[in-house]
């Protein structure tokens, strides 16, 4: 390959790289001030299904159970400092495009259509990851999933726990 057409080339993808990059930023998938976005919510339903698989109702119940959790998380995130948020909202931007899904999660299908399978694999995948960055991701996810769910009081006696003590 000569030289000019080497020069050619790297600009071409450098130009296109700049564009991809510039278009996602512009696109925000993530937390949208106080709401969590469309996109975002499909994440954190499916993580919530694979990581609560055998917590979470059967039936018509482990929709209104989700959808209850996913507001739980919405108030979690809500309370986190302000850089958490924003750090928080440009994880779950990168995650909801298909390559940053493909790239970090190592997962082929859109959070809203992947089976609790192939999201319990991905999230096994990036615990066991030998990227740090990897291994964060599913830390994230998982804490604030947890964390979300276990703060309601309901789910209190499935694990044993009998609450508070009163002062």
């Amino acid at each position: 390959m000569q030289r000019r057409k080497l020069l050619q080339v790297g600009a071409a993808a450098s130009l296109t790289l700049i564009a991809v990059g510039g278009g996602l930023v512009l696109m925000r998938p993530g937390t949208p001030a106080d709401e969590l976005s469309a996109d975002s919510r499909a994440l954190f339903a499916a993580v919530a299904q694979a990581v609560l698989d055998g917590a979470l109702p059967s039936g018509a119940a482990r929709s209104a159970a989700v959808a209850a959790h996913l507001e739980r998380v919405r108030q979690t995130i809500h309370g986190f400092a302000p850089a958490a948020q924003t750090e928080l909202a440009q994880l779950l931007g990168i995650l909801c495009t298909a390559p940053g899904r493909r790239l970090l999660a190592g997962l082929a299908a859109p959070w809203d259509t992947a089976t609790v399978d192939e999201v319990q694999q991905s999230l096994q995948d990036m615990r066991t990851s030998r990227f740090a960055t990897r291994q964060q991701v599913y830390h994230a996810l998982r804490d604030i999933t947890n964390g979300a769910y276990f703060s309601d009081p309901s789910a209190w006696p499935a694990i044993g726990y009998p609450g508070p003590r009163e002062l």
